[in-house]
């Protein structure tokens, strides 16, 4: 077999293949083989006859037809590996000669993956929240121990946030009830904005007993529904006063305001820090794709977006939700459901060409310990041996694709740890701080951040399934 390749414009290239007739002879009798299981001949078992034979009861024709079907992907995949061509979409490809007789001459245009420049990824700032306990952040910390304690009672007045109303709840849209919509005696605290945007408004300012009829659109909708609201009840949280006595009786380890207050205080600070951490690797990715004007490749996005739908469709199945049911439930049709995820595919692929820009201008290499401890990572996660895991990746010329995601963990690595840390205010963060650094005696590190890749193409892990 002989090949070449041709740059064209728009992220592709063409590839050109030749095929010997002696070479590809040897497709035409596999083919012959498989015709030979389907042909029925008198003196001969399924599957028995001779090549001779067969030619002279059917021809050629069928054989080749069938053999250029099965061979020229082959052939392919040989020169795109031959090549390191990086495909992102399945090839057009069209036989220019060879189909009668012949050697098999056959082009194939294909998409590749878009190879992107990051400006400034070595200088990059990341803008993290600022992580100082505020007094309201404190208040409402102690304002939910205390209510804890506390009773309701009738609030004796109209109806204001924080109350808490004891409502007989329906919601229809076109005269079906809407689910999850129609509930009695739900007792529900103004304020908490779970129903509609407006729901809280409409509430407010309601007395025991009036009936309201409004109409609205139902969180996780898109489609308005007519709401029926008794109002039976309403209360007010009554809490205690928060004394010295009380956080002693109440709190089983502290003796003052001032004890439980600075143990608060430590706990929302340790809250923030580890939330911050949870969004790191997503806050660098984003700055790091807004560095340049990335355009996602369309088959790349409808790959990243026909898994995420796989996925969610499993999640579910796992969790028993009928998903027919949910998708009535939030008024949505499913081109609508699918289309929501595209923005986070976009991202996703976006982030994937940005990663591997700086694994390349970081010159990432892989090392064969390296790759192995992959193999043996996903040989524990699916149960398998790790050459069994290698054979499947080897199998599905998946080993290339495997290598890369390497380098882009790598790459994000390196960023995490070389990217500054600064706050809403510009002020600069301590990295040992943000990345949860702690040193031993010696100077060692580990730290207790997640460098998981929100969105990381599941190529790789894909052939280790099948």
């Amino acid at each position: 077999m002989k090949s070449s390749v041709e740059a064209l414009e728009g992220n592709q290239v063409k590839l050109y293949v030749e095929v010997e007739e002696a070479e590809f002879d040897s497709e035409i009798d596999k083919a012959f083989k498989l015709i030979a299981k389907e042909v029925r001949l008198p003196g001969f078992r399924p599957g028995k006859a001779p090549r001779k034979v067969l030619e002279a009861q059917v021809g050629i024709g069928p054989a080749r037809e069938q053999a250029l079907r099965d061979g020229v992907p082959e052939y392919l995949a040989k020169a795109v590996r031959e090549h390191g061509v990086d495909l992102i979409s399945t090839p057009e490809v069209e036989i220019t000669d060879g189909q009668e007789s012949g050697p098999v001459e056959f082009e194939a245009t294909c998409t590749i993956r878009p190879v992107v420049e990051v400006p400034g990824y070595d200088s990059l700032s990341i803008e993290l929240p600022v992580l100082d306990v505020t007094e309201d952040e404190l208040d409402e910390a102690r304002n939910a121990e205390l209510r804890k304690s506390g009773a309701l009672v009738d609030a004796d007045r109209p109806a204001e946030e924080g109350d808490f109303l004891t409502l007989d709840l329906t919601a229809t849209r076109d005269g079906e009830e809407v689910i999850g919509l129609n509930t009695e005696d739900w007792n529900y605290e103004i304020g908490q904005g779970w129903v509609s945007d407006d729901f809280d408004e409409q509430v407010t300012g309601s007395t025991a007993g009036d009936e309201l009829a409004f109409s609205s659109t139902p969180k996780g909708t898109e489609e308005a529904a007519d709401f029926t609201v008794k109002v039976t009840a309403v209360q007010k949280m009554d809490m205690p006063e928060m004394t010295d006595e009380w956080v002693a009786d109440n709190t089983g380890e502290f003796e003052t305001i001032d004890e439980w207050t600075t143990a608060l205080k430590e706990r929302i600070s340790e809250q923030k820090l580890n939330g911050m951490r949870q969004g790191l690797v997503t806050k660098i990715t984003d700055a790091l794709t807004g560095l340049s004007e990335i355009e996602a490749p369309a088959p790349m996005v409808d790959s990243d977006l026909n898994q995420r739908v796989q996925n969610t469709m499993q999640q579910f199945q796992a969790q028993g939700i009928d998903f027919g049911q949910w998708m009535e439930m939030t008024g949505q049709e499913p081109e609508q459901f699918i289309e929501s995820m595209r923005g986070q595919s976009e991202q996703a692929v976006k982030s994937d060409l940005a990663l591997r820009a700086v694994a390349a201008a970081e010159d990432f290499e892989v090392e064969d310990h390296e790759i192995e401890g992959e193999y043996a990572r996903m040989a524990m996660q699916y149960g398998q041996k790790a050459k069994e895991i290698r054979k499947a990746y080897e199998q599905n010329d998946a080993v290339s694709e495997l290598l890369a995601q390497i380098k882009k963990n790598k790459a994000l690595d390196w960023l995490v740890h070389n990217v500054d840390f600064v706050d809403e205010n510009g002020a600069a963060l301590d990295r040992d701080l943000v990345l949860g650094h702690t040193h031993d005696e010696d100077g060692n590190h580990t730290h207790d951040h997640n460098h998981d890749e929100e969105g990381t193409d599941e190529t790789s892990e894909e052939a280790a399934e099948s």
